[in-house]
């Protein structure tokens, strides 16, 4: 019976453990900025590695995608919203970043861009393309895996562009979003019904 309950105890610990590192994470400052180091998978949770792809989300909603079944999502359903959710910000409620951190303000992603502050680069980590992203002065580098999107009904680009969102909207039925590929990076806009990848910032 003790040998039981020692194997459920050391069981339930291992497990807390592995949630509590998927919520956590040491991030890192780049111009300025403390960016986590990993993609959001599920809400509320990081992914394990830095390469993961994580989920993709649609705009000011917080239900996760899968980047690899187009028919599941972290609630388990598998109907594309298409309705748009439309706000200024992205609303506190509708954040899938866990504690501590949030969805990244247009000006933040254009940090990312300022080249006298920051170098990016193609790069593959793992087999996995992506680009990385260093703060010049201090060597601090974020990797972003090129996971591509999902417009719910095909995911398209996975290996070669990378679309993380901000919580700016464009207009009524737009968002912008980090946009890079094998040649550059920038930021542009899609409908906020795509599926984007979420890169969050430190709250704190």
């Amino acid at each position: 019976m003790k040998f039981r309950i020692i194997l459920f105890l050391s069981a339930s610990l291992f497990f807390s453990a592995q949630l509590l590192g998927q919520a956590n994470d040491k991030g890192m400052v780049i111009n300025g900025i403390k960016w986590a180091t990993r993609n959001v998978d599920k809400p509320g949770t990081f992914a394990n590695n830095p390469e993961d792809s994580g989920m993709f989300y649609q705009r000011n909603r917080n239900v996760g995608w899968s980047t690899t079944d187009s028919l599941y999502n972290s609630n388990g359903g598998t109907v594309w919203d298409n309705s748009y959710a439309p706000s200024e910000t992205w609303e506190k409620a509708n954040d899938p970043c866990p504690i501590g951190w949030r969805i990244p303000t247009l000006d933040e992603i254009d940090s990312l861009l300022r080249t006298s502050k920051v170098s990016s680069q193609w790069t593959i980590v793992n087999d996995v393309n992506g680009r990385t992203f260093t703060d010049i002065a201090t060597g601090s580098t974020i990797f972003l895996p090129a996971v591509g999107n999902y417009n719910g009904s095909k995911l398209k680009f996975s290996g070669s562009l990378g679309g993380y969102w901000s919580s700016k909207l464009r207009g009524i039925n737009h968002g912008y979003f980090l946009h890079f590929h094998k040649k550059g990076a920038s930021s542009n806009y899609d409908f906020g019904v795509m599926g984007y990848s979420i890169r969050c910032v430190s709250d704190k």
